[in-house]
């Protein structure tokens, strides 16, 4: 998938389930998109080489283990940096662990797929075999990850709506 794309998603995804945890909508977004933002790039630019005139994948980020521990390693300096001054650092940590398999959920749909290791060797398993630069598939991806960002907003509206009415309806 194109990189815009695993940022739209994962900006999603991340929003969707920090809402959950965060009342604060401007806070999630702020995280969610720095994250998904360095994460991506630290996951695709250590994770391609050049050979010949093609680019291709490498086992060093598009494992789902390693992915998981790439996507980590990105978000440890907000972690670090929110630890003296808010309590999102498990917040930050779980979407940590998130971006990374979210990567891997999008190039598996790939022609070339993810690396697992059967019996000591690397092996692609692909789901299906799009193109990485093909727009239906990728604008289904990054519709995907709009609605995900609206469903978050959406989360967090809603919560507060509704507690700011009922408090107030109740004490009309």
């Amino acid at each position: 998938m194109k990189l815009r794309t695993h940022y739209v998603f994962s900006l999603g995804l991340l929003s969707l389930l920090d809402s959950l945890f965060l009342s604060n909508f401007l806070e999630v977004i702020i995280i969610s998109g720095i994250i998904s933002v360095i994460a991506n790039n630290v996951i695709d630019y250590l994770g391609h080489e050049i050979r010949g005139k093609y680019v291709s994948r490498t086992p060093r980020t598009h494992t789902l283990p390693r992915s998981i521990g790439w996507g980590l390693l990105t978000s440890l300096p907000i972690v670090l940096a929110s630890y003296f001054y808010s309590p999102t650092v498990l917040i930050t940590i779980l979407d940590g662990v998130m971006v990374g398999p979210s990567h891997m959920l999008l190039d598996v749909f790939t022609e070339r797929g993810i690396y697992h290791k059967v019996n000591g060797r690397w092996r692609r398993i692909a789901l299906a075999h799009f193109s990485y630069d093909n727009p239906i598939v990728n604008g289904l991806a990054i519709l995907l990850g709009v609605i995900m960002l609206f469903a978050a907003i959406h989360n967090h509206n809603y919560d507060y709506y509704y507690h700011y009415y009922h408090y107030y309806n109740y004490y009309s």
